[in-house]
């Protein structure tokens, strides 16, 4: 008797325990195979678009506007006014950079030369005949050795810099002396943006800082959700009416008020389990017409959303990282596998797609990725990762010359002034 009844209970339990499919066993089985699911969607690789699309189509450049803004604090520089023919015709020399695996920083452009720095951290200020007017370097001995990396933001009399070694100070741009030095808990990663008597950066723990411009005091912060790993990409912010609003390393969009540093709406576009893959998250810097927000990631998404309600207006598929250039109601874009997308602003319909890297071997295109591009009056030109920088006329999208500017690390073109610029590891090349 008493076996019958332990083998009743036994029946009973393994009924409901093991192959009830309500039972819990069965349901944190059915969770952990969700979240690896979830898990694969979110880390998947992407499937780039890797054709062309209208080819032939013709875009009309006629109602083209041009743009000569050297600081611009919604990042919409558009078409510039540049022409020229490519000729070399100044180096501004600085001593190598150590320890980078990518040129993603920008000269102070003045209408009599230029500021940059080299490997020790001195700041270097060139007039137009590239003769060294002053140089300065207020780092000790030990910080030297780190070879901090700078980012700069000026007014009409100040250079303000931040660095990768957590200090941040002010100097006077035509004497290069000192107006005050302080220090943060983290190095920063971001561009530096500045209104009034305030001026904004992100540091590596994703907060963002809003400080004093004449003494470096801080006005508040804000931290955003954090990630385990170093970001290698560098954050982005745009300024609009009273809103400083800019992504960090795992793909948050943020919109804070400049005055109270309160939140006024945050959009997540990444999953949280992203945190601990962040390093291998990269985002292009945020781009606006003061009505939309553009930007685009290596996880094929180009978004653009709504700048007072954070809402998304349209995603499309498009693998880019590269700061993407507006103009009337056009978007133009690259994508990381070389190919220019002219996208309509208003819907997100793809219009165009072309190949700019259709003059490389197969094999060896497998091995360039774009840094970054600017586009003149009639062409665009885009650097890439094998130091040559590609001419092509923006209407049809025909290949008119690739330039050799370095031998390896090359950084984004830059136009001032009708010249158009590139900064290659140990110098900065200025072409008319």
């Amino acid at each position: 008797m008493n076996k019958i009844i332990i083998l009743v209970i036994a029946l009973f339990f393994l009924n409901n325990c093991s192959f009830n499919e309500n039972s819990r066993i069965w349901k944190e089985k059915e969770k952990k195979l969700e979240s690896q699911k979830k898990l694969e969607k979110v880390f998947a690789e992407t499937n780039p678009v890797l054709s062309e699309f209208n080819p032939e189509l013709k875009i009309e450049l006629i109602k083209i506007k041009l743009n000569n803004k050297v600081v611009e604090n919604k990042n919409n520089y558009g078409f510039q006014n540049y022409d020229g023919s490519l000729n070399k015709v100044a180096n501004y020399k600085f001593s190598k950079l150590e320890n980078i695996d990518q040129l993603n920083f920008k000269p102070i452009f003045l209408k009599d030369g230029l500021i940059f720095f080299d490997k020790k951290g001195s700041i270097i200020r060139f007039n137009n005949m590239q003769k060294v007017l002053w140089t300065n370097n207020y780092y000790s001995k030990v910080e030297k050795k780190l070879k901090p990396k700078l980012y700069f933001a000026s007014d009409n009399e100040n250079l303000f810099v931040f660095d990768d070694i957590a200090k941040f100070y002010s100097v006077n741009i035509n004497s290069g002396k000192l107006n005050w030095i302080k220090n943060n808990i983290y190095p920063f990663n971001s561009e530096i943006k500045k209104l009034g008597n305030k001026i904004f950066v992100v540091d590596y723990k994703n907060i963002l800082r809003s400080y004093n411009i004449n003494n470096g005091s801080e006005y508040w912060n804000l931290k955003t959700e954090d990630s385990f790993t170093i970001s290698n990409s560098k954050y982005s912010l745009i300024i609009i009416d009273n809103a400083i609003i800019f992504s960090n390393s795992i793909g948050d969009i943020t919109a804070v008020d400049v005055e109270t540093g309160l939140i006024i709406w945050q959009l997540p576009t990444q999953s949280s389990n992203i945190v601990n893959e962040s390093y291998n998250f990269k985002i292009s810097k945020l781009v606006s017409d003061g009505n939309s927000i553009f930007f685009s990631n290596n996880k094929n998404e180009f978004y653009s959303i709504d700048v007072k309600t954070g809402t998304i207006n349209w995603i499309n598929d498009i693998n880019s990282n590269i700061t993407p250039i507006l103009n009337n109601n056009l978007i133009f874009t690259v994508s990381n596998e070389g190919y220019l997308f002219v996208i309509d602003k208003n819907k997100g319909n793809i219009i165009r797609v072309t190949d700019l890297y259709k003059n490389y071997k197969i094999k060896h295109r497998k091995n360039i990725k774009p840094i970054g591009f600017t586009i003149g009056k009639k062409n665009l030109y885009l650097t890439n990762s094998d130091g040559n920088m590609i001419v092509a006329d923006l209407s049809l999208s025909n290949v008119n010359k690739i330039e050799k500017v370095s031998g390896n690390l090359i950084s984004e073109p830059f136009i001032f002034n009708q010249n158009l610029f590139v900064i290659r590891n140990g110098s900065i090349i200025k072409y008319n």
